[in-house]
């Protein structure tokens, strides 16, 4: 069974409505097992025990929160272990044009510092999902989209034993 960990902080609900779609995206592919986390609630141990990790923030000052970005510093215990893993990153924003692709590409390059496989989309949401303030329908089907996207990656990856460290 592959499991994937969606990993999220969220103030006013917007991110958490976020992290509930992906996880329903990700649902849809059998042989896949979903855990939802807070960020307060996730552990490295988590991180180790996913095949597929998804992490989403609101967007503060252009970057991911304060916390999400505290518990990707600790992963640094745990630095090559997740090497192979698929990474994937979604975000929510109070505005357009006020950072929610740049807080997408701060969870990515952790990610990739991690040495993980980093899923994008060759369509208009290319670094992953976001949504500017309550995630609408059109959202919350990117969001599903991306948890598909990123559980069907995971099956390729276990089913080729794709190399970790």
């Amino acid at each position: 069974m592959a499991k994937i960990l969606i990993v999220y902080d969220s103030r006013t609900g917007n991110t958490e409505k976020m992290a509930s779609a992906v996880a329903e995206g990700a649902k849809q592919v059998k042989g896949v097992k979903v855990d939802v986390k807070k960020v307060e609630k996730a552990t490295l141990e988590d991180l180790q025990a996913a095949d597929g990790i998804i992490m989403g923030s609101p967007t503060y000052y252009g970057g991911m929160s304060g916390k999400l970005k505290e518990f990707i510093d600790k992963s640094v215990k745990i630095h090559g272990q997740l090497e192979g893993k698929v990474g994937a990153a979604f975000a929510s924003s109070g505005g357009t044009a006020s950072g929610a692709e740049t807080t997408l590409l701060s969870i990515l390059q952790a990610m990739l510092v991690h040495g993980m496989v980093v899923q994008g989309r060759s369509d208009d949401k290319h670094y992953g999902a976001a949504a500017v303030g309550s995630p609408r329908e059109k959202d919350i089907e990117t969001c599903k989209v991306l948890g598909k996207k990123v559980a069907n990656l995971v099956k390729v990856g276990k089913a080729e034993s794709l190399p970790r460290s």
